[in-house]
């Protein structure tokens, strides 16, 4: 019978899919057959002719599972359910029934069977399918995932904790993730004193790393529904700095850090001509920058335009003020996906180095 690992989190975006790729990844290097499962997929993208939620489609293309799809995530949440739900014309038992359909069907295919819930413990509830009820009911040990720090991830996972065990779900281990390498130890020391009675053990997942946080320049072309011009090589680099070129054409080329994406508006003809010039004859400054968003409704001077294009630095153009769109770039949680090679890349590097898969697999079976 396949072992069983329910993955949840004190909150959305904590590092679910990633350490769930980070298992599933050491598992299969152990020699063991894998499956993967996100019972309540609350981010349905089109696919194939029919929809699945984000997650499993990632992890499906992670791993080659894609035969696997169509049990992988039973139950996707599209727009106007929540309100059938609540009407009552959509039956807990239907919908239970189809996720413990499909856990059946892979626990029949896998050795281990990752199961990926949806934020905290209380998300799905509306349709009666928190994370907190289906980990019951699926008898699956719960590993909980949260961030790095000490007083409100005590106050998180408390929290979280309540509903687990109202719902008869037993959490084995918490995971600390996005952890800063300078207060790394500190902040696990601390964790596992505060919960020194608690019957699970408190380990360290991946540290804070800027790689796995942020977007790539592809995701963000996604973000504002705008084409990529110049090199499409840069589509997957990772952006570690987003600024505003607003200072002096001399301030901003000093000041550009790596793997920066600058905004810009149409009017900086001398400094959009400048780094152009840059990005084609300079090595390091094709290191420095990602590429720009230049902003504005007119077009860009048209012997400005032909230097950018020649030089092949890579432009999105935007119509969104430089305030709004530097607001909306620095609210987006880059959310992983099959497409990024280089993200993917890392987190099988560093899995070994940050999780002892037997002894996460003895915890999660231990009484």
């Amino acid at each position: 019978m396949a072992q069983k690992i329910y993955i949840s989190a004190t909150d959305q975006n904590a590092g679910k899919t990633t350490t769930s790729i980070a298992l599933l990844h050491l598992a299969r290097n152990a020699g063991m057959r894998i499956a993967f499962i996100k019972p309540v997929g609350p981010k349905p993208v089109d696919y194939s002719g029919g929809q699945i939620d984000k997650d499993a489609l990632t992890v499906a293309q992670v791993f080659a599972l894609e035969a696997q799809l169509e049990l992988m995530c039973p139950v996707v949440v599209t727009p106007g359910m929540t309100q059938r739900a609540i009407r009552g014309e959509l039956p807990v038992a239907a919908l239970e029934d189809a996720i413990l359909s499909a856990v059946a069907q892979l626990e029949a295919q896998c050795d281990l069977l990752v199961i990926e819930g949806a934020g905290h413990s209380g998300v799905g509830a509306v349709l009666g399918l928190s994370n907190a009820r289906v980990a019951a009911l699926l008898d699956a040990p719960v590993l909980m995932i949260t961030g790095g720090g000490i007083g409100s991830v005590v106050d998180a996972v408390t929290l979280n904790l309540a509903l687990y065990r109202e719902c008869g779900a037993r959490v084995r281990m918490l995971v600390a993730n996005k952890l800063h390498i300078s207060h790394r130890e500190t902040s696990l020391e601390y964790l596992r004193l505060a919960f020194v009675a608690a019957d699970f053990t408190v380990v360290g997942g991946f540290d804070y790393l800027p790689t796995l946080a942020n977007p790539t320049l592809k995701r963000v072309s996604k973000l504002l529904n705008a084409q990529v011009h110049g090199d499409q090589i840069a589509l997957t680099r990772i952006i570690h700095h987003v600024d505003l070129g607003a200072g002096s054409t001399q301030r901003m080329v000093d000041q550009i850090k790596a793997n920066t994406l600058l905004l810009v508006t149409n009017s900086r003809n001398e400094l959009i001509v400048t780094l152009a010039n840059l990005y084609q004859h300079r090595p390091e400054y094709r290191d420095r920058l990602v590429g720009l968003i230049i902003t504005g409704i007119s077009g860009i001077a048209p012997i400005t335009q032909l230097i950018l294009a020649e030089s092949g630095l890579p432009y999105l153009r935007v119509s969104k003020k430089m305030s709004e769109l530097f607001l909306t770039l620095h609210e987006f949680v880059s959310k992983l996906s099959g497409e990024d090679v280089e993200k993917i890349s890392l987190i099988r590097t560093m899995a070994p180095k940050r999780f002892d898969l037997q002894t996460i697999l003895k915890q999660m079976t231990s009484t």
